[in-house]
């Protein structure tokens, strides 16, 4: 009976510890604009699109990205254009992680870049789902135009909502 008390105890200190631990990234996620607006590399204007290749009939890219992870729908991630890839820092299989500044329709995001690809003309940037659900809520307009990308230099972003 003891024993289950104490292992009841704690798995509730460990379930708290971890919400905390999430709830803190959260709040770190969030930038002074002034910080981020200083440490931005030249701007790339252009067109951005999103992309999940666990849709049903998705037919480019696949599951994993050139950095090696894996796509994942809910993490402040992108890929970019494949002609862009040197200007991101190679984004090569194996590398510490690049980030951008996203900025459209009155909003900035940090994202990593952790993917490059062929984007379809135009398009200068595939946002993950989570990174455009901040830009277009509900998905519906499916590409933003005149959306502004910026390298940031250095590697320890903490992607997310710039404030």
């Amino acid at each position: 009976m003891l024993l289950r008390s104490r292992a009841a105890i704690c798995g509730a200190v460990l379930a708290l510890a971890f919400s905390v631990t999430v709830a803190r990234s959260e709040i770190v996620a969030v930038h002074s604009s002034a910080v981020v607006d200083a440490a931005s590399g030249d701007a790339i204007v252009g067109a951005a699109s999103t992309y999940n290749p666990f849709r049903p009939g998705w037919r480019e890219g696949g599951p994993n990205t050139a950095s090696g992870e894996r796509y994942d729908p809910s993490v402040w991630t992108a890929a970019i254009k494949t002609s862009l890839r040197q200007k991101f820092g190679g984004v090569r299989y194996g590398t510490r992680p690049k980030y951008a500044l996203v900025e459209a329709v009155g909003k900035k995001v940090i994202v990593k870049i952790n993917d490059v690809g062929p984007l379809t003309p135009g398009r200068i940037i595939d946002l993950n789902e989570r990174a455009m659900r901040y830009f277009d809520p509900s998905l519906q307009l499916g590409v933003i135009y005149s959306v502004i990308v910026r390298p940031l230099s250095g590697d320890y972003w903490v992607p997310g909502p710039v404030g």
